[in-house]
């Protein structure tokens, strides 16, 4: 794959419009200092014709709660790029109900990405730069797709909010094309298998068999169950990363070859979750969070296609009693009330992972958390462990933690998709003050930052990728509520992407 080069700062030209068109119909040249108009161009530039790469060197594929993400910002640019920006990652689910973590864009080369097809073999193997699977790979017993080359791991399940959110942005266009009536069943089978095949702990959560599934890949909560995994040999792969990132910025060797074995082995058990001993399992606070929040907006997509014709497959009642099921379930395994912080549970030895994380910190997502649990949570966000509002955004990770390390992939860094969860968060809890100045250090962070893939928490300096999707899409997110907007948005073209 040639490397489009980066759009987005400065005074580069844009000359693509949300329609695919060029010239006369895009929305003119990107100014310093109009950054919004900068932030669309980051998405329209790692836009591939049927889904946005996060980045177009470091990440070249599809990847799943990147794409939920980028669907958010997307629906104010353009409503229908973001349904396809979802109708894409959910055609490459699998049968037992899993959204895979990476969809694999069959021209980029396999050389490109590591682990990619050929690691994975989820549907057989077509070749070098084929995606054209046999469906006799290591993911058949498992439904993967025959034709799609994917990963066999998940991520966490922010879809269903997507979703929702997509459809609000024009409801009749939604409508129109039955976009909530064909994601619907999907997103069941999804919660269906979180909630079933992934309750490994056999206490109502979804736990993870990978550090990778947590979307925190690097976390320092990860170190401890890590520690007994006998990494594979450095000489049986190559860290395609370290090609396009500072190796201070990414994870050691040592993690990475854990990682690997890892994947290899859950790849070699046929990606099977049930009766099998996973040398990884962990119930994530964040996971589980979104799965709650996911939950709640199925309620109210399965009230809205039961206003709009058939009874859907569950009813509202049902999502709701669900993700009731999962915060008391949340709250009764994972809540640690003397540190005022949920924890992960390593299920392998059952026990708490005593780690300050920010992941600890989303489940104020949950609408139905307890109001002492919520206002603990503030507290803590506020405390010496994360010192929000006196320092740029939210570090990933304790900032007077073991671990800290203010540039190392989830170590330390701050990042803009957890700051818009925290944001979403406080406001469900009544933290509007809170909220709205960790709102504006998003907006003026992303700008100053180049859209940068993750921050410096103490400095507010951006570190790894550059134009990084969703850091863009939920800067746009963010704006698009100032009265301000719609003006904006009124310089690109109507009709978006067909």
């Amino acid at each position: 794959m040639t490397a489009v080069p980066a759009r987005g700062r400065g005074a580069t030209a844009l000359s693509a419009a949300p329609g695919g068109g060029s010239g006369a119909g895009g929305p003119g040249p990107v100014r310093a200092d109009d950054p919004w108009r900068a932030a669309a161009a980051v998405l329209l530039g790692n836009w591939t014709g049927s889904s946005t790469v996060p980045s177009r060197t470091l990440y070249p594929h599809q990847w799943s709660w990147d794409s939920a993400f980028v669907a958010i910002g997307l629906r104010h640019l353009s409503p229908r790029r973001a349904q396809r920006e979802l109708e894409m990652l959910l055609g490459a689910q699998w049968g037992d109900g899993r959204i895979p973590h990476i969809v694999f864009n069959p021209a980029v080369p396999h050389a490109a990405y590591f682990p990619g097809p050929d690691f994975w073999r989820s549907a057989g193997s077509g070749g070098a730069g084929s995606s054209a699977g046999t469906g006799t790979g290591a993911g058949a017993r498992a439904g993967a797709p025959a034709h799609t080359q994917t990963s066999g791991l998940v991520q966490p399940p922010v879809h269903a909010l997507a979703a929702l959110l997509v459809h609000r942005a024009d409801p009749a266009a939604s409508a129109r094309r039955g976009f909530l009536a064909r994601v619907y069943p999907r997103l069941l089978a999804w919660h269906r298998y979180l909630t079933e095949d992934r309750d490994l702990g056999g206490g109502g959560l979804a736990a993870i068999v990978h550090p990778w599934e947590s979307g925190m890949d690097n976390s320092p909560c990860w170190d401890g169950p890590l520690a007994r995994i006998e990494p594979a040999p450095a000489a049986s792969f190559h860290r395609a990363d370290l090609d396009h990132g500072d190796p201070a910025d990414r994870p050691t060797d040592l993690d990475y070859g854990r990682y690997v074995r890892l994947a290899a082995d859950y790849r070699d058990a046929g990606y099977a979750d049930a009766g099998v001993r996973h040398g990884f399992a962990v119930e994530d606070p964040c996971v589980n969070a979104l799965l709650i929040a996911s939950e709640e907006a199925m309620a109210e997509i399965a009230a809205e296609l039961a206003a709009a014709g058939p009874a859907p497959a569950a009813a509202p009642g049902a999502h709701r009693e669900r993700a009731a099921r999962l915060t008391e379930a949340l709250v009764a395994r994972l809540w640690d009330a003397g540190a005022g912080i949920f924890r992960c549970r390593d299920l392998r030895t059952d026990r708490p992972v005593e780690e300050y994380s920010v992941a600890g910190l989303t489940p104020l997502l949950a609408s139905g958390l307890p109001p002492a649990v919520a206002g603990a949570l503030r507290n803590t966000l506020a405390g010496e462990h994360f010192r929000v509002g006196e320092l740029p955004l939210v570090a990933s990770y304790d900032l007077k933690g073991r671990a800290f390390d203010r540039t190392r992939y989830w170590r330390g860094p701050a990042w803009f998709n957890t700051a818009w969860l925290l944001e979403r968060g406080l406001r469900r809890h009544g933290a509007d003050g809170t909220a709205d100045a960790l709102r504006r250090a998003v907006l003026t962070g992303a700008a100053a930052s180049g859209f940068a893939e993750y921050v410096d928490p103490l400095t507010g300096t951006g570190r790894g990728a550059r134009d990084f999707s969703w850091t863009a899409a939920l800067a746009l997110d963010l704006a698009a509520r100032d009265a301000a907007w719609p003006a904006a948005r009124g310089a690109w073209p109507a009709a978006g992407p067909r």
